[in-house]
């Protein structure tokens, strides 16, 4: 009798505790949705700033932020601090005007760029009076860089917790690093290029499935014949084992290696449309990495599939706050936590879309972390309209992954685990990125 009653309590309070913590997803047509029509038509309220300028003017650095003591490793899943260092860490900038709209790119060796980390740059930038109209947030993606600037209970469950020193230090790496960018800026000419390396990556959830296959860079030339690249690419930095401790930027800092050996000052790579996108390496050691960046590097010369000048002088901007369904962290294919618990555990994810357009070059930086799926459609509009088009993610906002809504229900680690806002996203993203294009 008394273990009857002490299991009927048991039940009971189980029961109360799941009605608190969990909830349905909601599967209704995110097209019929407050937040879908309130984003879109947000979007067609927009106005873009617009300045015609005469020439490009463009400098660019780098600062080293590796922290003097080990820091958590973050990516895969938490295995300690690093033991050694196998590269250092760096935060990258490039800063570039037409005389009269002046925009920045920031570039990290990390996996994401915190919502609070971004905003205590953007504080930053703006005690230091630093003469930017827009400042563009990008990453790496690595699986192997340091953790430390993720607040709140999952960031200190999975993500390497919180120090304020590695935020102080990424922070005031990024002010001097945008400082000397703009000291060092001079005319330029720009040229965009694109080179199919879809030998070196691969759909991982379909197999044989489509992919993204290109990298896509601006290459900027000073009259010294001094030349810096942003470049993208869609496979994940994950070419090193889940096992190995040390810290490392994987593939985009060789990478990056190899370009400043070959004839660039300064390479930056920012990760582009990685969502569902894996690379085709041989082996996941320092060495394998290495060439798996060599085959890249080679791929950029010998594959190239457009290469043209960017001639018209105008730079326009925007920024677009996107509204979402509810948070949708799911434990099972109809469960999910209730908002206030995915609240507690991951904060503000900050969502929104940069938009910059670089005389014909169109550039969109994600809070989402998009499959590259999406890209050859939004690239067949961008060249009807005579544009290119780069897209990148991880812009100081993170909402988990976009990838396409039939996948919803599979048993996939993005689409369960890190798909954070429920079914739709895919439909909804794709729907906000052509009428950009529209625009």
């Amino acid at each position: 009798m008394k273990t009857t009653k002490v299991l009927s309590w048991t039940f009971v309070v189980l029961v109360i505790i799941g009605l608190i913590v969990l909830t349905k997803v909601d599967r209704s047509p995110i097209q019929d949705q407050p937040f879908y029509k309130e984003t879109l038509e947000r979007l067609d309220q927009s106005t873009f700033s617009t300045s015609q300028g005469e020439t490009w003017i463009a400098g660019w650095s780098r600062v080293n932020m590796t922290p003097a003591e080990p820091a958590d490793l973050v990516g895969y899943a938490p295995r300690g601090k690093y033991e050694f260092v196998q590269d250092s860490s760096y935060v990258k900038a490039i800063a570039l005007s037409n005389g009269k709209s002046r925009v920045a790119w920031l570039n990290y060796e990390l996996l994401i760029v915190h919502p609070n980390l971004a905003e205590q740059i953007h504080k930053a930038i703006k005690e230091a009076k630093l003469p930017l109209d827009q400042v563009i947030f990008t990453a790496t993606h690595t699986h192997s860089g340091m953790g430390g600037y993720m607040p709140g209970p999952m960031g200190e469950i999975a993500f390497g917790g919180y120090d304020q020193k590695i935020v102080d230090l990424m922070v005031n790496s990024s002010i001097s690093a945008l400082q000397n960018a703009i000291a060092n800026q001079d005319t330029v000419s720009i040229n965009y290029r694109k080179a199919d390396a879809g030998a070196l990556v691969a759909n991982r959830f379909v197999k044989d499935g489509p992919t993204d296959p290109f990298v896509r860079q601006l290459i900027f030339t000073k009259k010294s014949g001094k030349k810096a690249t942003f470049l993208t690419y869609s496979a994940h930095a994950t070419t090193l084992s889940p096992k190995f401790m040390g810290l490392s930027g994987d593939y985009p800092f060789y990478l990056a290696k190899d370009l400043e050996e070959g004839g660039f000052e300064f390479a930056l790579y920012a990760a582009g449309t990685v969502g569902s996108h894996s690379p085709v390496r041989s082996g996941n050691t320092p060495e394998m990495v290495k060439l798996y960046a060599h085959r890249l590097d080679s791929t950029l010369n010998l594959r190239i599939t457009n290469y043209s000048a960017i001639e018209n002088n105008q730079i326009r901007t925007g920024y677009l706050p996107i509204s979402l369904r509810e948070p949708h962290l799911r434990v099972s294919d109809n469960i999910r936590l209730r908002p206030w618990l995915f609240n507690y555990l991951l904060g503000d994810t900050n969502a929104h879309l940069d938009i910059t357009q670089i005389g014909n070059t169109l550039m969109i930086a994600s809070s989402g972390e998009i499959s590259g799926v999406f890209y050859e459609k939004w690239e067949k509009l961008a060249q009807s309209r005579d544009l290119n088009l780069i897209i990148t993610t991880f812009n100081g906002g993170y909402i988990g992954y976009i990838t396409p809504d039939e996948l919803y229900d599979e048993n996939f680690h993005e689409v369960r685990e890190m798909n954070w806002y429920g079914p739709g996203n895919g439909k909804y993203f794709d729907d906000l990125i052509l009428k950009i294009l529209e625009k």
